[in-house]
C-alpha cells in the first residue's frame, strides 16, 4: 500500500468516525409512558422533529414510574410523562431541569355497553368507581406504576371505598378477588382484555380512541364516564439534569423541546387526529 493510500483510507476512516460520531450526537434517548406511544402520536411526531432539526429520538416505553426511574438513573435524556405530583418532585430532587407542559387529554371510564355497574353519563370518576366496586363488575387494573394506573389509586382514595395492600400506588379495594384484576401491562394490552373480558377499565382518551377507531379490529367496550375535573391528564416533558448525570444530551434535549413548545410542534399536536377525533391538546400554542 502506497503512503498515497494509507492517507486516502485514513481521511476516509477519519471522515466515517466524525459522521457516526455527529449521528450518535444527534439522538436522544426518551423514556415515556406506553399511553402516549400508543396512542400513535409520536408516529406523527417525532418524523417532523426530526426532519426540522436533525434530531432522531429512541423511545422507551413503560409506565410514568418506570420512565422516571429511567430519568432518575441517566439512563436516558429526558422523560415525557404524564404525572404532574412526581415530575414535579423529580425536578425538585435536581433529576430533571424543568417540566414543561406539552400537552393534555384526559382520562376515562371504559366498560361494556350493558354497564352492569350503572356509571353510564356519571362525570365523577370516584363514584363510578364506588359504584364498580358496590356492584362487584370486573375491573382491569394497569397495576404498573404509570401514570394511568396513579390515577387510578388516586380516584380509589377519594370513593371512600375500604382499601388494602400496602401504599399507593399499589392499594387496592377489599374483598375485590374476584372482580378487581391488577394486570401490570401497558394502556393498550389492559384495553384489549377489559374489551375481551367486558371489564371497565380506567385509560386516557387517545389510546382508547387510537383502539376503537384506529385499528383494523376495534375495540368494543365504551366510554361510560368522563369529563369531571379529576379525570384531567396533563403531559409534561422534563430534560435530565447534567449537574446529575453529565453524559447526557442535554443541548440537544432542549432543543428539542423547545421544538415541541414552539407553533409548529403545538400545531402537530393539536392536528393529530383519527377518524376526526382529536387526541390531545396543546398546553404551549402560545409560546
Amino acid at each position: 500500500m502506497t503512503i498515497r493510500s494509507i492517507s486516502t483510507y485514513l481521511l476516509i476512516l477519519l471522515s466515517l468516525t466524525s459522521s457516526l460520531a455527529l449521528a450518535e450526537d444527534m439522538t436522544l434517548k426518551m423514556s415515556t409512558t406506553t399511553s402516549t406511544e400508543a396512542s400513535g402520536l409520536l408516529d406523527v411526531l417525532l418524523p417532523a422533529l426530526e426532519q426540522d432539526t436533525g434530531i432522531k429520538v429512541k423511545v422507551i416505553a413503560k409506565g410514568t414510574g418506570a420512565a422516571i426511574r429511567d430519568g432518575i438513573d441517566g439512563n436516558v435524556d429526558l422523560v415525557f410523562v404524564h404525572d404532574p405530583e412526581r415530575e414535579e418532585a423529580f425536578v425538585q430532587a435536581g433529576y430533571g431541569t424543568r417540566r414543561y407542559a406539552i400537552m393534555h387529554n384526559d382520562f376515562v371510564i371504559v366498560g361494556p355497553e350493558n354497564d352492569p355497574a350503572g356509571i353510564k353519563g356519571m362525570t365523577n370518576g370516584a363514584k363510578a368507581l364506588q359504584q364498580i366496586a358496590a356492584t362487584g363488575a370486573e375491573f382491569i387494573s394497569r397495576g404498573d406504576d404509570s401514570g394511568t394506573h396513579a390515577k387510578e389509586q388516586a380516584l380509589w382514595q377519594a370513593s371512600g371505598v375500604p382499601l388494602t395492600g400496602t401504599e399507593a400506588p399499589f392499594v387496592y379495594p377489599e374483598n375485590s378477588k374476584g372482580w378487581y384484576l391488577s394486570v401490570g401491562q401497558g394502556m393498550g394490552k389492559t384495553l384489549t382484555l377489559a374489551d375481551e373480558k367486558l371489564a371497565y377499565t380506567l385509560t386516557d382518551r387517545g389510546t382508547y380512541i387510537k383502539y376503537a377507531y384506529g385499528r383494523d379490529i376495534p375495540i368494543e367496550i365504551s366510554i361510560l364516564c368522563e369529563g369531571g375535573d379529576e379525570l384531567a391528564n396533563p403531559y409534561g416533558v422534563i430534560p435530565v439534569h447534567p449537574d446529575k448525570h453529565p453524559h447526557v444530551r442535554h443541548e440537544r434535549a432542549e432543543q428539542m423541546v423547545q421544538w415541541l413548545i414552539s407553533a409548529r410542534g403545538q400545531e402537530i399536536i393539536a392536528g393529530y387526529r383519527l377518524h376526526d377525533q382529536q387526541l390531545f391538546f396543546p398546553d404551549a400554542l402560545t409560546r
